[in-house]
This record gives structure tokens, C-alpha cells and sequence, in this order.
């Protein structure tokens, strides 16, 4: 297995675990409720297996097989970009109807409360066919509790959703009033990432190609985020990497608030395709700004799923901060209060 992770990652990687591991001793200790997310977390490993997290696992197909985004349990993520960067493209598909409903049932014989954080519908129409499965096990197990959210927001970002949600069952929060949080919670989670080319935008069909084969001429890097739909957004264009990295750390600045919490400091992410280097440039500084210095660090390698739509050399950091809702304009503000959102 490699997570991507570097040596000094791993004594992060090590601190994010134990407190991992104590979270999830107390849900299993004190929740009555069953918390299910899915691989598009890009969890480390090693801490959805502490929280007690039950993971779906999306697939993809690359080189003709189909693989499970099995967190690189079965094939290494060096493996992965290093084929992505020998020119093999990799395909994903949204999870089926049925492979949810055999999670869903499996929950519904147990008969704990659940609550599922869907990967976002702003990238994947899963969350409908989750939807959908629940449906079918409610009018099978109509005393069963289940709940469906679209956690809008990809990537890590969804797995520091799931490690606070963890801990928000914990300390007592039944089904209904966890995913009344979740909905709340998810625009209060951040991410802000740059790609080291757009070629696997183009081929994704997301941007013209002769975008990207100027971008690349000229060395442009974009930062990226995601909306309140979680769907991509551009948020600017910058002249080299280092620039790109600078323009996450700005952001980072501005919107971080995961250090308010006192002693219980909320943790950070930082997931990467392949791409070592930055990712601990990234956590060097935010290990300088005040607050930070011991904030913990959770380190993994994008999945698969994500990978084949943003390419090698993909480097996020995402973190607790300001509602995201409140850069919309009045006139959007305006419209989801309309829209009762």
C-alpha cells in the first residue's frame, strides 16, 4: 500500500491517527449512530479504520480492468499517476443504485441510525442513486433511519466532514440531528488546490484543448476551489507553481478559523497526486502562521476517482474556515433563501 505520504508526513500522519483512534473509540462507546461516507474522501486509510467509518467504495477502469478506489490498498498511487503520466487514461462511473441498497439493507439488519455523506452532486450524480436506495430500504425496513447527505464538498475536505461528524456523534447527537448539523456544517468546509497541467481537464471535456496546450506554454498553474454546490470553480490563473502555492496559502489565510477551538483544534488536510514535495511546502507553512504551530496534519494521496479528472501533480489543502456561502452575491444569497436552501 503507499499512501503517497512522506517520512515526516507520517509523524503527522501519526498524531492525526491517535486522535483519530480516540474519536473512534468514543463513537463506537457513546454513538447510536452509524456514519457511512465514501472513497472520494481521499481518507488515509488508517484513519477512516480508527473512526470506525464504514467507506463505499467507487470504482474505476484503467488499462481495460476495473479497480475499487480501495483507498490504494490494491494498486499504490505512484503506480497510478506514474501510468496517468505515461499517457493511460483512467474512466469512473457514479455508484449504482444497487450497490448502495446492499450498504443501505446491511445497516437497516443492524438497525442503527444512519447517516451517509454522499460525494458531492456538483461532480457525481451518486448522491442520487443513494437517494434512491434509500428509498427502496425505507419501504423494506420502515422502522429504519436513514439519512442521505450531499456533503458538497470533495475530496479531504469530506473526510475532515467525517472525522467532526464523528465527533459531533460522540457527544450525543442522534441521527436526525447529525445530518441537520451536516447540512449546515459542509459550507464551512474549505479546499483550494492547483494541478500541474490541464491535460486531464481537456480530456475530462472540461476545458477547449487548445486551453490547455497553451496554458501549458506558457506555464500557467490555476487555483481551484468548489462552490456551495461543490462543483469546480476557477479562482484564478497564476505564472508558475510556486505562485499557484502561494495563491492556496492567501486563501488559507484569510478564511482559516480551525484554531478558535482553543485545545481542540480542528484538523488540517492536505492531499496530493504524486506531488511530495509541495504537499509539505504547504504544510510548512501552515505550521508558520499563529495558532498552527501544532495543528494536526492529515496527509493521503488524492483517490483514483478524482485523479483521473485532475492528472499527476494535483496538490490541495483543505481546512475549517468562514461560511462558504457568504461569498455569493446579495442576488445569490437572495435566490437560495428563495429557493429555501
Amino acid at each position: 500500500m503507499s499512501t503517497g505520504a512522506t517520512p515526516e508526513a507520517g509523524a503527522d500522519n501519526a498524531q492525526a491517527s491517535q486522535e483519530a483512534a480516540r474519536l473512534g473509540r468514543a463513537y463506537h462507546r457513546k454513538s447510536n449512530v452509524r456514519i457511512i461516507a465514501d472513497s472520494c474522501a481521499d481518507f488515509a486509510p488508517e484513519v477512516a479504520e480508527a473512526l470506525g467509518v464504514e467507506v463505499v467504495h467507487f470504482t474505476y477502469v484503467m488499462g481495460g480492468e476495473e479497480h475499487a478506489d480501495d483507498l490504494w490498498q490494491s494498486m499504490p498511487a505512484k503506480e497510478f499517476y506514474d501510468r496517468m503520466r505515461a499517457g493511460e487514461v483512467a474512466t469512473t462511473s457514479a455508484v449504482t443504485p444497487g450497490r448502495y441498497l446492499e450498504v443501505f439493507e446491511r445497516a437497516a439488519e443492524e438497525g442503527t441510525p444512519t447517516v451517509y455523506l454522499a460525494f458531492t452532486r456538483g461532480l457525481s450524480s451518486s448522491v442520487d442513486a443513494a437517494r434512491q436506495a434509500a428509498d427502496m430500504v425505507r419501504e423494506s425496513h420502515p422502522d429504519f433511519e436513514i439519512h442521505v447527505i450531499d456533503n458538497v464538498c470533495p475530496s479531504a475536505a469530506a473526510e475532515l466532514l467525517a472525522i467532526e461528524a464523528v465527533r459531533q456523534a460522540a457527544n450525543g447527537l442522534t441521527a436526525s440531528e447529525l445530518a441537520a448539523w451536516a447540512e449546515e456544517a459542509r459550507y464551512y468546509v474549505h479546499g483550494y488546490f492547483t494541478l500541474d497541467s490541464f491535460d486531464a481537464l481537456a480530456r475530462g471535456g472540461r476545458i477547449p484543448p487548445a486551453a490547455a496546450t497553451v496554458g501549458g506554454k506558457l506555464d500557467i498553474k490555476p487555483e481551484l476551489s468548489y462552490d456551495t454546490n461543490g462543483a469546480l470553480t476557477l479562482r484564478g490563473m497564476c505564472r508558475g507553481r510556486k505562485k499557484a502555492l502561494r495563491a492556496i496559502i492567501t486563501d488559507f489565510k484569510a478564511n482559516y478559523l480551525g484554531a478558535e477551538g482553543g485545545d481542540e483544534k480542528l484538523p488540517v488536510a492536505i492531499v496530493s497526486a504524486d506531488a511530495e514535495k509541495d504537499a509539505r511546502w504547504l504544510a510548512d507553512q501552515v505550521r508558520r502562521e499563529p495558532g498552527c504551530e501544532d495543528v494536526p496534519i492529515i496527509y493521503s494521496s488524492v483517490g483514483p476517482v478524482i485523479g483521473a479528472h485532475v492528472g499527476p501533480g494535483m496538490v490541495a489543502l483543505l481546512f475549517w474556515g468562514k461560511d462558504r456561502r457568504e461569498s455569493l452575491s446579495f442576488t445569490d444569497r437572495l435566490a437560495r433563501k428563495v429557493r429555501g436552501q
